[in-house]
C-alpha cells in the first residue's frame, strides 16, 4: 500500500511540476490555435478539393455533386454553434474535470486504506458468507491499484512520446496536441482515434498530404507502442479485461453516465467481471476460481490467496 501510495504520488508530483513547467507554452498554443481555426479550416477545404481533382476517384466516389467549400462551411457551423453554446459547455467541462479528479482521488484512497472499507463492508454480510466478501473486496482491490498504476503510465506515456515525435515532425502547436493525447488516453480506444485524428487534420489543411500521413502514421506508431508495453504488461494483466468487451462496455457505460462514464467505464467493467467471477462462476456454479482471477498479480509459485467456493447449498 505504501509502496502504490508512493509511486502515485511521485507521479502526480512530476506531473504536476511538468505541467507547471509547460503551461504557459501550451496556453500560448491553444490560443493560436483557436485564433488561426478559421484560416486552418480553409487551408483544409482548399487542399481537400485540391486532392480530389488530383485524383478523380475521390470525387466520384464522394459525388461529383459535392459543393466546392462545403467542409470549411459546414465545420464553420459547428464551431459557430460551440460559441453560442460556450457557457454550458464550460459549465460541462468544469463539472467533468471536477468528477473526474473526484474518481482518481477517490480511487486512490480505496487503494490506500483498503482495509478501512472492507471490514465495514464485510461487516454488513452474514457471517457465513464473510469469506467470500473478503475474497471480492481483495481482487476488486487488486483491480482498483492496477487501473490507476496502468492509467497514470500510459497518459504519461502517450503524452511525452506524442510531444517529441509531432516536434521533430516539425508540427506546430506540438505540446498541446501531446497533452490532449495524454489527457483523451483516459477514454480508451476512442479517445486514441481522436488525439491521432486531429494532428492529422491539421497537418493536411495546413502543410499537405505527407505531412498528415506522417503525423498519422506518428500516432499510430506511438499507440502501438502504448498497446504493446503498457496495456499487456500492467493493464490486461491485472485488470484482465478483453477489447471487445471494453469496447462494448465504453459505448454503454458512455451512454448513461456522460463524459464521466467514459472515465470510469474500465475500473466498472473490471469490477463487474470480478464480481462476475466470484459470485456467479465460483459461488453459484460451483467452478474453482482460483485460476481464474486477474494474472500478474501474485508470483506463480506462491499460495492462492483465493480458495475455491463451494456451491450455494
Amino acid at each position: 500500500a505504501l509502496g502504490l501510495l508512493a509511486g502515485v504520488l511521485l507521479s502526480l508530483g512530476a506531473l504536476t511540476g511538468t505541467i507547471f513547467l509547460v503551461a504557459p507554452a501550451v496556453g500560448d498554443q491553444v490560443r493560436d490555435l483557436l485564433i488561426n481555426l478559421p484560416q486552418f479550416l480553409a487551408d483544409l477545404d482548399r487542399n481537400i478539393n485540391g486532392l480530389v481533382r488530383r485524383v478523380p476517384v475521390l470525387g466520384r466516389r464522394a459525388g461529383e455533386s459535392a459543393q466546392p467549400g462545403l467542409l470549411a462551411t459546414s465545420l464553420g457551423e459547428v464551431f459557430g454553434f460551440l460559441r453560442g453554446a460556450a457557457v454550458p459547455y464550460l459549465k460541462g467541462g468544469v463539472t467533468f474535470l471536477i468528477e473526474g479528479i473526484s474518481v482518481v482521488v477517490m480511487a486512490v484512497y480505496l487503494a490506500r486504506h483498503p482495509a478501512v472499507y472492507t471490514e465495514g463492508v464485510v461487516a454488513l454480510v452474514p457471517p457465513r458468507r464473510r469469506e467470500l466478501a473478503r475474497s471480492i473486496l481483495r481482487d476488486l482491490n487488486i483491480t482498483l491499484r492496477a487501473w490507476i498504476v496502468g492509467q497514470i503510465v500510459a497518459m504519461i506515456l502517450l503524452a511525452v512520446l506524442t510531444t517529441i515525435g509531432l516536434w521533430l515532425l516539425g508540427m506546430p502547436y506540438f505540446l498541446a496536441f501531446g497533452i490532449f493525447a495524454g489527457v483523451a488516453a483516459i477514454v480508451p480506444f476512442f479517445g486514441v482515434l481522436l488525439s491521432t485524428l486531429l494532428p492529422a487534420l491539421l497537418a493536411l489543411g495546413s502543410i499537405g498530404l505527407a505531412k498528415a500521413v506522417a503525423v498519422a502514421a506518428l500516432g499510430v506508431g506511438v499507440h502501438l507502442i502504448e498497446a504493446n508495453f503498457v496495456a499487456p504488461y500492467v493493464m490486461e494483466r491485472q485488470v484482465n479485461l478483453p477489447p471487445v468487451i471494453t469496447i462494448a462496455g465504453v459505448l454503454l457505460i458512455g451512454k448513461l453516465f456522460g463524459l464521466t462514464g467514459l472515465v470510469i467505464a474500465v475500473p466498472i467493467l473490471a469490477f463487474v467481471m470480478v464480481l462476475t467471477r466470484h459470485i456467479l462462476v465460483g459461488h453459484m456454479y460451483g467452478d474453482p476460481i482460483s485460476e481464474t482471477k486477474p494474472s500478474g498479480t501474485v508470483p506463480a509459485d506462491a499460495e492462492p490467496t483465493i480458495a475455491p467456493v463451494p456451491a450455494i447449498p
